[in-house]
């Protein structure tokens, strides 16, 4: 069995306030011009990158260059968190107003 995850914990039940995505898109790809398939948001920070399906994997280029561990789908619909440190996943997080978008967000 698994030891639980100290990052998905807090983040599942110790957040007091919403994380700001850095916008509506993966924010290397709009500067590079680059295309994503699915995008995630980072829980510490709010930068939002395309996910490992993408050509660029700009969100788990993200944790490497900070070490940030907590990602979570920004995705309508989709509330999964992923720590990259400890390689597990929670289905189902609390979500504050606008940590999840209204539409999928296509690339330019």
């Amino acid at each position: 069995m698994k030891k639980a995850c100290s990052h998905l914990e807090a983040t599942e039940h110790h957040r007091t306030a919403p994380v700001h995505p850095s916008g509506h898109g993966c924010v290397e790809c709009l500067k590079d011009g680059g295309d994503w398939v699915h995008l995630r948001m980072c829980l510490t920070c709010g930068h939002v990158g395309c996910c490992d399906d993408s050509p660029s994997r700009h969100a788990t280029r993200h944790f490497h260059a900070t070490s940030h561990p907590v990602i979570k789908s920004f995705e309508p619909g989709e509330d999964w968190a992923w720590c990259f440190v400890d390689e597990q996943m929670l289905e189902r997080i609390p979500t504050f107003p606008g940590e999840s978008p209204p539409v999928h967000y296509s690339a330019p």
